[in-house]
């Protein structure tokens, strides 16, 4: 006759050993997810610009925050430049993926925009050939963007959108609001797109704020009300330093819930009459 044998209960010491191999498995998994986020993290602190610049009446402050939890870091950036007309170029964007991969991808959007921008005046054909080349490359990543280029003779703002969060301003005597630019598609996905150029004119004292959408989108707050909010703080503190308000928006930015990085790139420019050397 044949007997099933009874199955052998697991010593103490067996069940110890897988415990440790289970325990030294998952320290090396946590070790690897760290060593990937403080990579992610050092490409991110190493591509954005150490400084910004400015022009007699305008003051430049930006600000950078990493997720709170977990890889969703390394995908927004803000960018800003002279280019060889005098004229400034500003730019703000969203890798729409996460990790080392995404903080990569976001190097070679900055350092593509740059090249461009220095041979190209115009912001929509800055947008387009950036695009078209990250198009080029074949990367199963898109980002979206937003490039200003602020002339220092006319005090004007041109810009180009590619599906990226709108911006906000303020003025001193009382107006605000937040742009309404056409824009084109994300940035790495289709080639020869067009992207619509928009002017602003800096007519009056204020302040002209750039940001992603880690800044005003959340689990705990819809984009429409995120904006609303940071259109009341520009308004509210729109003759403060541009370095003040850039703090006043990035703290206000923790209030979405939001696992997302942020970005905020402020310009605060003086009246007309101010901007004289």
């Amino acid at each position: 006759m044949n007997r099933r044998r009874t199955p052998r209960s697991a010593s103490a010491e067996e069940l110890l050993t897988t415990l440790h191999h289970l325990t030294e498995r998952a320290r090396q998994e946590v070790e690897l997810h760290r060593a990937r986020v403080e990579l992610a993290q050092a490409l991110q602190r190493g591509m954005l610009p150490a400084s910004l610049p400015t022009l007699p009446g305008l003051q430049t402050a930006a600000r950078y925050a990493p997720a709170h939890h977990g890889l969703d870091i390394g995908g927004d950036w803000y960018d800003g430049f002279v280019l060889p007309d005098g004229s400034l170029g500003f730019a703000i964007g969203d890798v729409q993926g996460h990790d080392v991969e995404a903080a990569a991808f976001m190097g070679q959007i900055r350092i593509a925009m740059r090249a461009i921008a220095g041979t190209e005046p115009d912001p929509g054909e800055v947008m387009g050939r950036t695009n078209d080349l990250l198009v080029s490359v074949g990367s199963t990543l898109f980002a979206t963007c937003t490039f200003f280029r602020l002339d220092p003779l006319t005090w004007e703002l041109h810009s180009a959108r590619a599906g990226h969060v709108a911006c906000v301003w303020a003025t001193a005597d009382g107006r605000t609001g937040i742009t309404t630019d056409e824009g084109g598609i994300p940035l790495g996905i289709a080639a020869h797109e067009r992207y619509p150029v928009t002017r602003h004119a800096l007519d009056a004292a204020g302040a002209f704020v750039l940001l992603t959408d880690g800044v005003v989108e959340g689990p705990s707050l819809q984009i429409e009300e995120g904006l609303d909010r940071v259109c009341r703080i520009v308004s509210a503190h729109v003759e403060a330093s541009a370095d003040a308000l850039a703090d006043e928006i990035l703290e206000a930015a923790g209030l979405t819930g939001h696992e997302d990085d942020a970005a905020v790139l402020v310009l605060r420019h003086e009246a007309a009459g101010r901007r004289r050397k």
